[in-house]
């Protein structure tokens, strides 16, 4: 049994504390070196010039805003199914950096758009099942502050989580599916169409996304560990702790 300790929430709060500032620093050192990878070293590109720049930023924030719902809708199905309270705690802390990477990665893409096709946006397949991925990670967030009860809402945003999650392979697949404006997949079973070193770069900042969104997600989980856990004892002597110091 030693080895499910940490999902008692008492014994995670612990662990995440520990992880936060090594994800944290992780990210932005990785971040810097992607960004001066992708700014200065990378080439110019043949085509688009400089303005395929922002790729640095709009492919990491869209594979992680796709990423992440498919974690919360997992933890949601553990919440679910095994009835773990750690789950769904987990389950709502990503939501709000899901939401952010999937409005940074449809951001980026009207500024990418603007010099390539001419237009912000267009009703694109890809853009469009992008947005609606957005809507989805709101909607799970209101629905969640719209329901009083914790273990209802926890059940609630499963559900909703779970349902959405079909949308993830439409937005992946939607350039192969459809005739879009929306340029194919830059890396392909484990082929790029890319410069090495635009590949490097790209590969640096997904990593820092990565480890940003676990840095915030842990931080975001602690708060709500804390909040859903107040009248516990473990909490109140982490209290005393606190204003002892």
């Amino acid at each position: 049994m030693s080895g499910f300790k940490y999902a008692a929430p008492a014994q995670f709060y612990s662990l995440a504390g520990k992880m936060v500032p090594w994800f944290a620093v992780l990210a932005a050192i990785l971040a810097v070196i992607g960004l001066a990878i992708g700014l200065y070293v990378a080439p110019i590109d043949v085509t688009q010039k400089d303005s395929y720049r922002i790729i640095f930023i709009h492919v990491p924030a869209a594979w992680m805003s796709m990423f992440l719902y498919v974690v919360m809708a997992f933890w949601g199905a553990m919440a679910l199914g095994l009835n773990t309270r750690l789950s769904a705690m987990m389950a709502q802390s990503i939501a709000p950096t899901g939401a952010l990477m999937t409005a940074l990665a449809l951001w980026t893409g009207a500024l990418w758009g603007k010099p390539t096709w001419g237009t912000y946006w267009a009703w694109d397949a890809r853009m469009t099942s992008e947005l609606i991925l957005l809507f989805l990670y709101l909607g799970i967030i209101a629905l969640r502050n719209a329901i009083d009860d914790p273990r209802r809402a926890d059940k609630a945003c499963s559900v909703l989580a779970l349902v959405g999650v079909v949308n993830v392979p439409i937005i992946y697949y939607s350039v192969n599916w459809w005739n879009t404006l929306h340029q194919g997949a830059t890396i392909k079973m484990g082929k790029a169409s890319i410069d090495d070193i635009m590949l490097a770069g790209l590969l640096v900042m997904v990593f820092a996304f990565w480890f940003y969104s676990i840095a915030v997600t842990l931080v975001r989980l602690r708060a709500i560990i804390l909040e859903r856990e107040a009248g516990a004892a473990w909490v109140a002597r982490l209290a005393e702790v606190k204003e002892e110091r």
